[in-house]
């Protein structure tokens, strides 16, 4: 595939372990649904390799993950950025709190489907996806990549959405394919149409 070339490496074939020692990658993106892929010499290579190693063990359920939170950042000394497709509880090791974060979509597409839906915007871009991951990681705090997470607590995640749908929604209309504008911006609309699952006594 085209897209793919940029990231490809004309090279011998090699096992998984030698691979990761001689492209030296930044991350690790397991979709395998093999569980323990990512084993403790695999770890601590990328920890030689990186000074903050990125292991994504996305596959579901837990129990097919790549690895555990906990052995990401035993075997790399605790300077392991995780993020998995199951959750896992935090990990305290060596004094330290280490909160791995869930990497799915139920961080994203809420956010982009209320966006579209606000602007009533005609079509959905690749430029409306790469504004909703900039709003996204522009919620990620210093507090929380010091404790090795890259997504926000999941507690948040209502505003979270609620400001990558503002930005989607000025996408659209910046893009041209937004059928709704208002003249205030998009923010209190996008309040007020969100759903509020809080019911009166």
């Amino acid at each position: 595939m085209p897209h793919n070339l940029p990231y490809a490496h004309d090279h011998p074939e090699l096992d998984f372990l030698s691979a990761i020692q001689n492209i030296k990658p930044d991350v690790l993106i397991g979709a395998t649904g093999a569980p323990g892929t990512f084993t403790n010499e695999v770890v601590r290579t990328m920890a030689k390799i990186n000074v903050r190693p990125t292991i994504f063990a996305l596959s579901n359920p837990t129990s097919s993950a790549e690895c555990t939170a906990e052995q990401a950042y035993e075997w790399s000394d605790g300077r392991a950025i995780f993020a998995s497709g199951s959750p896992f509880e935090t990990v305290f090791l060596n004094g330290h709190t280490h909160r791995p974060a869930q990497g799915n979509n139920a961080y994203i597409f809420p956010g982009i489907g209320l966006g579209v839906i606000v602007a009533d915007a005609t079509v959905i871009s690749e430029n409306m996806f790469l504004a909703a991951a900039e709003a996204l990681s522009d919620e990620v705090s210093d507090e929380d990549i010091a404790e090795g997470a890259i997504y926000p607590r999941l507690p948040t995640i209502r505003d979270v959405s609620a400001k990558i749908a503002e930005r989607v929604a000025d996408t659209a209309k910046s893009e041209g394919v937004a059928q709704a504008s208002y003249s205030e911006g998009y923010a209190q609309v996008i309040q007020d149409y969100m759903y509020d699952p809080s019911y009166e006594s």
